[in-house]
C-alpha cells in the first residue's frame, strides 16, 4: 500500500447530529475514490463503517469507525463519528486526532440541538471546521434556512463556499469559489461543468466577494494584494481559507446529496487542497512541557486515541503517528509505564477490515494488535523519556448505576469484563465503595448505559442487574447525653467485668475544652471516612486502670463503624470517660470494650442523632430560555442556586445538590433541556438530611434489619 507524507494526509472527523448523513457521506467517499465497488446503505446495513452488530440493531452509528480512502494523490482518513452525545467519549477522541473537523447538517432540519452539542465539543478543541449542508435534494430541504440556523450557532465566520439551485428539474450546485455551476444526473455521479447561470450571477458574484474579503482577513500579504488586484486569484483564496480555518475562526460551508452522490468528489478536492494536513499544524507541547513536531526526521511518538475489542483480532489499538515514522517490529516505550512495547504488525483499518501495512508516518492513522501495557490515552515514544501527549480529558459520568452479576458466581466474570470495556471507553467509569460495598458503573446516560448492558450479555456473555447506588450517609450528635453501661458475665471461673461511665458531645473545630471534668488523657482520632472523634480519659481516683482505656475506646470506634440510626458512618463526637468500676479478678479488655460500645450506643440515641447528607457542588450550563425550568428543578431536588453567570447565549448556574437527589437528574435535565443542559460536579462536604426524610431512612434500615 502507498505510503503518503504529511504533507498529502489529511485526516477528518466527520461529527453532527443523529441522521444527518454522515455514515452516508463517508460511504460516499469511498465509491467516488473507487476503494468500494459497490454504496452500502444503514438500512441494508451493509456500510463499511456501521459494521458492528449493535449498530445494525440500532440503525445509526454507536462507535466512531477510522476508515480511508485516496483522492488524486492524497490520502484521506475518514473518522464516522456517532450522533448522539451519549458517545461523546467516541466523539472526543476522534476530534483530538482529526486535522479538520466535517461537520454534517441535514438540510432538512438545519444546526439544530443535536448540531449545537456536538458544536460546543468542536469549539472547545478550536479545531478547523467546515460544514456540509446535506440531503440538499429533499423535498423538505431548506438550505436558506439551514446556513441561517447555522450563522445563529457558529456566527458570520460561515462562509458560503457553494448552495444549490435547480436547473431544469436537475439538482445543481453553484461553487463560489471555482466560479462554476455543477449540474448532477438523477443519480449523481461525475457532474457536468456549466457556467453560472444569468439569474444567478448576480448572487454568486456576492458571495465570490465576501469568500475573497474573509480570505483576505487572515493574512497582511493577502490584504494587500485585495487592497491591489481588488480580488484574489483561486490559489491565493485557498492559502486565506486554509489560514482562517488553522485559526478556526474561517467555516466554509459546502453542500452536498451523500445519497446520491452529488458533491463528494468537489469537496474531496477541498480536503485535499485546502483542508490542514499534519505538516501546516503546530507543534504540540507534552505533559512535560516538550515540544512535539509534526516532521518526519523527528523522533517517533505515537498517541493512542481508542481500544477496540474484536473477537477475531482481540484488542486493537488505533493511533495517530504524531512525529517521525513507524515501521513493522519497531520497539516503543509506553512513556506512562515505561514498558517496551514491540509492534508486531501495522494495519490501516476499514471499519472490521485490516490492511497490512510496513510503515506508517507522521500525521497517519493506524492500528496495531497485541500491545501488552497500553491503552487509551497513552503515548508511545522511541524512548521512555520521549514526552507524553496530552490525554483526552473525558466528561464526568451523569448516570450512576450500582452493577450486579444476575448469578452470584459470575461477579469475577463481571468485574473482568467491565474492566475491559472500560479500557476500551474511558466514558465507562468504574468505582467501588467500601461503604456500601458496591460496584460504581458511570455512563452518560440511559442510551449509553443500554449499549453497556448489551455488550456485556452478547460479547461478554455475563448478565447484569443495575440499581441506584446506596448513598454514603453520615450519623452525628447535636446535643450532649451521658450513659453508663455495666457488663457482667459469670461462667463458673473468671468472668467478665466491666463499668463505664461517659459524656458525649457534637464535635467541631475550634471547641474549648470540656468543662467540669479532671483531663488525664486526650487522644484526637482522624475518622477514616472524614471527621474526627476526641477520645477524654477523666477518669479520677483509678477507678478504671489506664489499661482498659484503650480498649473502651476501641468500642465506641466499633460502633462509629456501624451507626444505630442506618448502620452509616459516625463522626465528629467528643466523648469523655469519667467514671467506672472495675474487678480485681474479672475485669480486661474484652469486658471494657463491651461496656464502652454499649454505653456510647446508649448515649448516642439519647443525644439527638442526626443523619448527615453528601452535598455535591454543581456547575451547570443551561440555555438562557430554558434556565427557568431547570432552576425549577433544581429546587425541587432541594438545590442551592449560589450564582447565575452568563456566556453567549447559556448561563452558568452554580449551586449545591444533595447526592441522593443526583440519581435519575441527567435523565431529566436531558428531557428538560432537550440535551443542550451539561453540568459537572464535585463533593463539597455533609449536610443534615430534613427530619422527614431522616424518618424515611432509618424506617427503611428498621425493615432491612427484621
Amino acid at each position: 500500500m502507498k505510503v503518503f507524507d504529511n504533507k498529502h494526509i489529511k485526516n477528518v472527523a466527520f461529527v453532527g447530529a443523529h441522521r444527518s448523513g454522515k455514515t452516508t457521506l463517508s460511504e460516499t467517499m469511498l465509491f467516488e475514490a473507487g476503494l468500494i465497488n459497490r454504496r452500502g446503505t444503514v438500512e441494508q446495513q451493509n456500510t463499511v463503517s456501521d459494521y458492528h452488530e449493535f449498530e445494525h440493531r440500532r440503525g445509526a452509528s454507536v462507535f466512531a469507525t477510522p476508515l480511508h480512502t485516496e483522492w488524486r494523490n492524497y490520502k484521506i482518513n475518514i473518522i464516522d463519528t456517532p450522533g448522539l452525545d451519549d458517545f461523546i467519549g467516541e466523539i472526543m477522541s476522534s476530534i483530538r486526532v482529526a486535522d479538520t473537523i466535517v461537520t454534517v447538517i441535514n438540510a432538512k432540519h438545519g444546526a439544530d440541538i443535536g448540531t449545537e452539542i456536538i458544536w460546543n465539543y468542536v469549539d472547545r478543541y478550536h479545531k478547523p471546521t467546515l460544514f456540509v449542508i446535506n440531503k440538499i435534494d429533499s423535498e423538505k430541504a431548506n438550505y436558506e434556512m439551514s446556513v441561517n440556523s447555522l450563522k445563529e450557532l457558529v456566527g458570520n465566520n460561515a462562509v458560503l463556499v457553494q448552495y444549490p439551485i435547480k436547473l431544469d428539474g436537475a439538482q445543481c450546485i453553484i461553487d463560489v469559489l471555482k466560479m462554476k455551476c455543477y449540474k448532477f444526473g438523477p443519480q449523481g455521479g461525475k457532474p457536468e461543468k456549466l457556467p453560472i447561470p444569468e439569474d444567478q450571477l448576480d448572487y454568486a458574484n456576492q458571495l465570490h466577494n465576501e469568500l475573497v474579503e474573509k480570505a483576505a482577513e487572515n493574512d497582511e500579504e493577502l490584504m494587500e494584494l485585495y487592497f491591489d488586484k481588488g480580488t484574489l486569484n483561486e490559489a491565493e483564496l485557498r492559502r486565506g481559507i486554509k489560514l482562517g480555518m488553522l485559526n478556526h475562526d474561517f467555516f466554509p460551508v459546502f453542500c452536498v446529496s451523500a445519497l446520491k452522490d452529488m458533491g463528494s468528489g468537489r469537496l474531496m478536492g477541498f480536503i485535499d487542497n485546502v483542508a490542514p494536513a499534519a505538516a501546516d499544524l503546530k507543534p504540540e507541547q507534552t505533559l512535560e512541557g516538550n515540544l512535539i513536531t509534526p516532521e518526519l526526521d523527528a523522533d517517533t511518538s505515537l498517541f493512542v486515541f481508542k481500544t477496540l475489542y474484536q473477537p477475531s483480532l482481540g484488542q486493537v489499538t488505533f493511533f495517530k503517528v504524531k512525529s517521525g515514522e513507524v515501521k513493522v517490529n519497531d520497539k516503543l516505550y509506553n512513556t506512562r509505564t515505561g514498558e517496551c512495547e514491540t509492534l508486531n504488525q501495522l494495519y490501516i483499518m476499514d471499519g472490521k477490515e485490516k490492511h497490512s501495512v510496513q510503515k506508517l508516518t507522521t500525521g497517519d492513522i493506524g492500528a496495531t494488535t497485541k500491545l501488552k501495557y497500553t491503552e487509551t490515552n497513552d503515548t508511545l515514544a522511541t524512548t521512555a523519556e520521549g514526552g507524553t501527549i496530552r490525554p483526552i480529558k473525558f466528561p464526568q459520568p451523569r448516570l450512576v448505576k450500582a452493577v450486579f452479576a444476575e448469578s452470584p458466581s459470575e461477579e469475577e466474570k463481571l468485574s473482568e469484563a467491565l474492566k475491559r470495556i472500560h479500557s476500551q471507553d474511558l466514558t465507562v467509569d468504574l468505582s467501588y465503595n467500601n461503604e456500601t460495598h458496591q460496584t460504581l458503573v458511570g455512563t452518560q446516560g440511559e442510551l449509553h448505559l443500554s449499549t453497556l448492558t448489551w455488550l456485556l450479555e452478547n460479547i461478554y456473555e455475563v448478565k447484569p442487574r443495575f440499581e441506584a447506588p446506596k448513598i454514603s450517609y453520615r450519623e452525628t450528635i447535636q446535643r450532649s447525653a451521658t450513659a453508663n453501661y455495666r457488663h457482667k458475665k459469670q461462667s463458673g471461673g473468671a468472668g467478665q467485668f466491666g463499668q463505664v461511665h461517659l459524656k458525649i458531645e457534637p464535635y467541631y473545630e475550634g471547641i474549648p475544652e470540656p468543662e467540669g471534668f479532671s483531663i488525664r488523657g486526650k487522644e484526637v482520632v482522624d475518622l477514616p471516612w472524614d471527621g474526627k472523634l476526641v477520645f477524654y480519659n477523666c477518669i479520677v481516683g483509678g477507678v478504671i486502670d489506664q489499661r482498659y482505656l484503650p480498649s473502651i475506646m476501641k468500642g465506641i470506634l466499633e460502633v462509629m463503624e456501624s451507626g444505630p440510626l442506618t448502620n452509616s458512618y459516625i463522626r465528629d463526637v467528643r466523648v469523655m470517660v469519667y467514671d467506672g468500676k472495675m474487678h480485681s479478678v474479672d475485669s480486661n479488655d474484652i469486658s471494657f470494650k463491651i461496656a464502652g460500645s454499649h454505653a456510647f450506643k446508649e448515649a448516642f440515641l439519647n443525644a439527638n442523632p442526626k443523619l448527615l447528607e453528601p452535598i455535591e457542588q454543581m456547575e451547570l450550563r443551561a440555555p438562557e430560555l430554558m434556565v427557568g425550568s431547570v432552576m425549577t428543578e433544581l429546587q425541587s431536588r432541594r438545590a442551592v442556586i449560589q450564582g447565575i453567570e452568563t456566556e453567549a447565549h447559556y448561563q452558568i448556574l452554580k449551586c449545591t445538590i444533595p447526592s441522593a437527589e443526583l440519581s435519575d437528574f441527567s435523565t431529566q435535565l436531558r428531557s428538560l433541556t432537550q440535551g443542550r443542559a451539561t453540568y459537572t460536579t464535585s463533593f463539597k462536604g455533609y449536610n443534615a438530611v430534613p427530619s422527614h426524610i431522616q424518618k424515611e431512612l432509618v424506617k427503611e434500615q428498621e425493615l432491612i434489619t427484621t
